[in-house]
């Protein structure tokens, strides 16, 4: 991992154009090639980003790294990040405040409680307690956002994302929300459609999944695991 705090402008062409105009910000470089541009504020979302692969070239503009008291529009480096699809992000470093290299190593990934990560094993074993004739393509399908729970195919051969949690709430809705954008970019596997599974769906969060086109469906974790339930039942 490499970080920078710069001083710095951003231009994006790409897709669209966009511009970041000058102000301190910090620019991630991830052992993948991945290059972020983040400010300081937001949860998780950078202002801009290149996903790999890319390759990033950094050209030495003359001006003096950490000395922009001295000229306010001076230019340290200029950072080019280019993509095989032919987008071009460059960032045009006036002053550098802080740099560093770390090597982090390979990351475990996420973890989940046992509850939910067992919920999710046994769906994997079985996704027709989902919905009748689904059958698994993968467990923890990778996307450079995140993996998905599970991703099965239906009766139709279509396509289904299927987020696991113990308790669904609208985070759990956006998330698998976020899935859906990236994975209907990929033409072998579009249209995907969204499924969100859990031991209870919290009202809001089953308003907002209806709204996006997500399906819902609570499943039972005693049932699935062949444990008759202590509830109480009309039938």
């Amino acid at each position: 991992m490499h970080v920078v705090i710069a001083r710095c402008t951003v231009d994006y062409d790409g897709r669209l154009t966009a511009h970041l105009p000058e102000a301190v910000r910090l620019l991630m470089v991830k052992a993948d090639g991945c290059v972020a541009v983040h400010a300081d504020g937001g949860a998780y979302k950078p202002l801009n980003w290149m996903n790999a692969p890319n390759t990033l070239t950094i050209d030495e503009a003359g001006g003096k790294a950490g000395n922009a008291a001295a000229d306010q529009h001076a230019t340290a480096q200029i950072w080019h990040v280019r993509s095989p699809k032919g987008e071009h992000l460059t960032i045009t470093v006036h002053e550098v405040l802080a740099e560093m290299d770390h090597e982090m190593g390979i990351d475990p990934g996420l973890v989940k409680d046992g509850v939910e990560a067992h919920l999710q094993e046994l769906l994997a074993a079985d996704p027709t307690s989902i919905y009748k004739g689904l059958r698994l393509v993968r467990r923890e399908f990778p996307t450079d956002i995140g993996p998905v729970d599970l991703l099965c195919r239906d009766t139709d051969g279509g396509a289904v994302a299927i987020e696991v949690k113990r308790r669904g709430d609208i985070d759990g809705v956006e998330q698998l929300t976020r899935y859906l954008d990236f994975l209907n970019r990929d033409p072998m596997l579009r249209p995907v459609r969204g499924v969100f599974v859990a031991q209870e769906i919290k009202p809001q969060a089953r308003v907002l999944a209806t709204d996006r086109g997500i399906g819902c469906v609570v499943v039972d974790y005693d049932e699935l695991r062949g444990i008759e339930s202590d509830e109480m039942k009309l039938f």
